[in-house]
């Protein structure tokens, strides 16, 4: 049975001589491995969009569960990230993210919008990468079930609080002085990132990119939520990790 839909290229691995094994990520199908014959040949016509970070219209032949790429014409190939090692690297690390939170053939639009939102933004210069990449990282928790409590400190009640603190491990915000002793390791905030990060929670996600903050504010964020995604998801990155060298 032949089947047509929109994906996005999350991982490529090479396989035999000239094929490859793709993850793709799809809005109607959720996550699925599709082989991809003849791929890496020079001259194949499939190669455009069955490449890393390419969002593609594919046909797939399916068979017992088993997908074979046959055609696939490029929707979106971002490609201010592949002029860019830094953007390409950091793009990587958004795939690897969206690999790890999709579920098989679980269908999860909203993951697959946020990932193309967060490339294309990425892509096209929409915010500063570390406010793209703080964004990304923090509505993922979200999505993923990780939403965090910063509506006001979890002992005291008060929105406004007192030199801000996150429990990485629990996702709860204190007041430093209602900080109870089981809350784990903590990272500070500050009234500015916590606002940030309050508006990103909640934000429409056509205007989630659309914020500024100041440049400490901005390092703030980025370390708190880079930090709160990693220890919810009780995982490190290796893209993460090479977006670090190469930056």
């Amino acid at each position: 049975m032949y089947i047509t839909t929109l994906g996005l290229v999350l991982r490529v691995t090479d396989y035999k001589e000239s094929s490859a094994i793709l993850t793709v990520l799809t809005p109607d199908r959720g996550k699925l491995t599709v082989t991809a014959k003849g791929v890496r040949r020079k001259g194949s016509k499939t190669a455009a969009g069955a490449q890393l970070l390419a969002l593609s219209e594919m046909t797939l032949f399916e068979n017992r569960d088993r997908f074979t790429l046959t055609e696939a014409r490029s929707v979106e190939l971002f490609r201010g990230l592949r002029e860019d090692v830094v953007k390409l690297a950091l793009g990587s690390y958004f795939a690897q993210c969206l690999d790890e939170l999709s579920d098989g053939d679980a269908v999860d639009p909203e993951l697959m919008s946020l990932g193309l939102n967060a490339l294309y933004a990425l892509s096209n210069n929409l915010n500063t990468d570390a406010l793209i990449k703080a964004a990304f990282e923090l509505r993922l928790a979200c999505l993923a079930g990780f939403e965090p409590m910063l509506h006001s400190c979890a002992v005291c009640g008060k929105e406004r609080m007192t030199s801000p603190v996150l429990s990485l491990l629990g996702g709860t915000a204190y007041c430093a002085g209602c900080r109870p002793e089981g809350a784990g390791e903590c990272a500070a905030l500050s009234p500015g990132v916590l606002d940030a990060m309050r508006f990103i929670v909640s934000a429409d996600p056509k205007k989630l990119y659309a914020f500024t903050v100041g440049p400490e504010t901005e390092k703030r964020l980025a370390r708190v939520c880079e930090a709160y995604l990693c220890t919810q998801l009780g995982r490190d990155f290796a893209t993460l990790d090479f977006y670090k060298r190469v930056k």
